[in-house]
Parts: structure tokens; C-alpha cells; sequence
């Protein structure tokens, strides 16, 4: 093992992670099973001064290596401090979305900690750059038919061309939001009034896969190493969506042929632009996300594959700690 590192975690708030399925946690718990240091603080605890990035809340965990599941009481907090990120071998950023204006400031702060040698993950600037859905549209050789759009006539238009599309918000997570329509839908005027606020704001559209019902396949890339296992989240019955979030069921499987080539094409380009943690959304061999801001399926794929996600990210960490 490379020598201990301190590590500091952007989080949600603690006690509202939980263990079964949280990779924050997993990530966590392997770095306190080697003996690293593990600290929290909350984006609203960032602060910049002459120049200084700083956390003015970062508290220090002990952490449990265990692996229980169901387990609550996975740490115990220390006191807080009023730490420089300066004083941390590396800093992740792991907090959900709304990708909202706080959240980009947060990036703007981090990009300045970054400048002054801070190690910061996934790197501010390219996690701003990376639309989770847009970002797909520099890859559309791997993409289903797409359109990104806000007047209702060009979606209208879509829809009649195609017959049968997914609509969605640009800004939505686990499911939130996610329209199929067909052409002869009677509440598509509706539906596309409401999403694009009545074309004040864009939104994506897309062919409609029926290949989801085999899985909306969650593929994870950790510092340009494709992980060999994705997690399929399979729609419970009458749903179009598969986020576990929107009651779909996680299983892990080995990844298919074409699966591989999407990542194994991504993984060398966005570990380039400093994007640690990735996690591909494929349906049917068609890209719909790049997940840059806090990807998860780490815990699933390690309980059903016995794959140690978790343990490959501190494996990435100690060696771009240790150049």
C-alpha cells in the first residue's frame, strides 16, 4: 500500500446516505479498510479567501470497513475544523444533482483549488463541461436517434417522424420526468408544453428503445479502466424506466461485446479531462448518459459480481497521489 492519504468527501449530508447503496459509502469504507483517512464536509461549507480554497466545516470520519447492508451506524464523526483543501491528498466531489447554479459555483471554487494544485476529482471544469445528457451528442456514432430542442413544432416533428420517442428534462435525475409518447398520444401537446415550459426550455428527445425492457445498463469507467460488469435496471412491470429510483431492479452482468466498445472508446478521452468516476448509460447498445457529477452502482456490482468498484477508485487515488 502507498502511504496513508487524506481524502476528503463532498457529500450530501451523512445521515441521509445510506449503506445498501451508496457508493460514496463504498468508496469511504475502502479507503478507511487501508488505512487512509476518510473526512466529509457539505458544499454549502466551501469557501474561498485570498486566494485560499477551504472547507469550513470538514469533518473527519471513522468509518466502518464492514460490508452490512442494512447497516446505519456506518460512522462516527469527529469534530469539525476549518481546513484549506490544500491539507487533503485528493477531494471528491460526490454530491447529487440538481445540477443548479449552487452546483456550478461549487465547481467554479473547486477549479480554483484545482489551479492552486489541489487534486480535485472529477475535475470541476470537465464536470461543468459534461452535460449528463448533452455530453452524448459528441459521441452520436454510439447514440440512438436524437434531438435536442425547445420549440414544440421541432419536437412535434420528432415525434411524427419517429412514432414512438422518450422526452426528458436536461436537468433531471433517477427517472424524474421521463415522458414516452407516441404519435397518436392524446396528452403529447401537453406533455411537451409542460416539459419545455412552454419552449422556454430545452429538452431532449429520443427514439424509443424497447430494448429497455432487457435493462437500462449503468456501465462504470474508474480512471480510464472500464469496469467488466454493468448493472442492468430492469423496469418493474408498466414502467419505461429503469432507474432504480423509479422502482427498477439492479442486476449485475458481465458486459456485452458492444457495450465494451462504447467504453473502451470514452474511457482513455474522459480520464484525459480528468473525469475519475464515469458511468455510461447504454440501452440496446445505444449511449442516452454520461454520468460525470456522482455515479453510483458500485455497491450492486460488487454484492452480485464480487467486482471491488469501490476498492479500483482508492487503487486510482494511491497512484495519482503517489506520481
Amino acid at each position: 500500500m502507498s502511504r496513508p492519504l487524506k481524502l476528503a468527501f463532498i457529500l450530501d449530508p451523512l445521515e441521509g446516505l445510506k449503506a445498501y447503496k451508496d457508493s460514496s459509502i463504498a468508496m469511504m469504507r475502502a479507503a478507511a479498510a487501508r488505512g487512509h483517512e476518510v473526512w466529509a464536509l457539505q458544499r454549502e461549507a466551501l469557501t474561498w479567501r485570498d486566494g485560499v480554497v477551504a472547507g469550513s466545516r470538514c469533518v473527519p470520519l471513522t468509518v466502518s470497513t464492514g460490508s452490512d447492508p442494512v447497516e446505519t451506524d456506518w460512522y462516527r464523526a469527529g469534530e469539525a475544523q476549518a481546513l484549506p483543501l490544500d491539507t487533503f491528498d485528493a477531494v471528491l466531489m460526490r454530491q447529487d444533482p440538481p445540477f443548479d447554479f449552487e452546483y456550478v459555483t461549487a465547481t467554479w471554487l473547486l477549479e480554483r483549488a484545482a489551479q492552486a494544485g489541489v487534486r480535485v476529482f472529477n475535475q470541476p471544469r470537465a464536470v461543468r463541461d459534461h452535460s449528463e445528457k448533452i455530453a452524448i451528442t459528441e459521441f452520436s456514432q454510439f447514440t440512438a436517434t436524437t434531438l435536442v430542442a425547445r420549440d414544440a413544432a421541432d419536437v412535434h416533428a420528432f415525434i411524427d417522424e419517429l412514432g414512438d420517442v422518450i422526452l426528458k428534462p436536461l436537468d433531471g435525475m433517477g427517472g424524474s420526468q421521463i415522458f414516452r409518447v407516441r404519435a397518436d398520444d392524446p396528452n403529447r401537446n401537453v406533455i411537451v408544453e409542460t416539459l419545455t415550459h412552454e419552449g422556454a426550455r430545452t429538452i431532449m428527445a429520443q427514439r424509443y428503445l424497447p430494448a429497455i425492457a432487457e435493462g437500462d445498463k449503468r456501465v462504470l469507467i474508474i480512471g480510464g479502466q472500464v469496469v467488466p460488469y454493468a448493472l442492468a435496471r430492469i423496469p418493474k412491470s408498466g414502467e419505461t424506466r429503469g432507474n432504480l429510483a423509479a422502482g427498477g431492479r439492479g442486476v449485475a452482468m458481465p458486459l456485452t461485446v458492444r457495450e465494451r466498445e462504447i467504453a473502451e472508446y470514452l474511457a482513455p478521452i474522459l480520464w484525459a479531462r480528468g473525469l475519475l468516476i464515469v458511468g455510461l448509460d447504454v440501452i440496446g447498445g445505444h449511449l442516452t448518459e454520461i454520468n460525470v457529477t456522482s455515479p453510483t452502482c458500485m455497491v450492486e456490482i460488487a454484492s452480485q459480481q464480487g467486482f471491488d468498484v469501490a476498492g479500483l477508485v482508492i487503487d486510482t487515488l494511491e497512484q495519482v497521489c503517489a506520481a
